[in-house]
């Protein structure tokens, strides 16, 4: 029985090279998962690995032909990890301009619930943009693991090659699962 369907979202940042590793602790959870890539993000994951392990297609695009239509497992769970400083913005505007980004919009549209995690400098962080960004999503229930209380912070600039090794991301599985605890199982055919 599994405990429900994790949808994983990574953006391009050299952290998302390390997804399996957010794959495998939901796999060991009892989790289904699916990845999807934003355009950029592709040049950082191995798409192949990622599908062996997941037994489903990395996608990035809508739809590979005119006329088919590629089923994938209801969401109970959205993590978007790495999360970029442009994704982030965008994501809190409502701008959907790429397959991964309309996918976040509708799963935080129908209130799954959703981890966001951060892979910022320090510099663009401090930005007026950014934080507004955050509180936007906070504000709509986005769990955004940034900050001293969530215990990942920005990184300096030029610094983020020496950060990708800690990424949390055992503790983002663990903050979607908190914010899912009535999750049993995953529901199907959601495109």
């Amino acid at each position: 029985m599994t405990r429900g369907h994790l949808q994983i979202v990574v953006c391009g940042a050299g952290p998302a090279a390390d997804v399996a590793q957010l794959i495998t602790a939901a796999t060991q959870g009892s989790w289904t998962t699916t990845v999807t890539a934003t355009p950029s993000a592709l040049d950082f994951i191995d798409a192949q690995a990622i599908e062996r392990l997941t037994e489903q297609p990395v996608r990035s695009t809508y739809r590979s032909s005119p006329g088919t239509r590629r089923s994938l497992p209801a969401a109970d769970a959205l993590i978007i990890a790495p999360a970029t400083y442009n994704s982030i913005n965008k994501i809190a505007l409502g701008i959907a301009d790429n397959y991964a980004l309309t996918t976040v919009a509708e799963l935080i549209g129908r209130q799954v619930p959703t981890v966001v995690v951060p892979f910022v400098n320090a510099a663009l962080a401090a930005r007026a943009p950014f934080q507004r960004a955050v509180a936007d999503l906070r504000n709509e229930r986005v769990r955004v693991l940034l900050g001293a209380d969530e215990g990942w912070e920005p990184h300096p600039p030029g610094t983020g090659d020496s950060r990708q090794r800690d990424f949390p991301w055992a503790t983002a599985f663990d903050a979607v699962t908190r914010l899912a605890p009535g999750v049993e199982t995953g529901s199907t055919d959601r495109s």
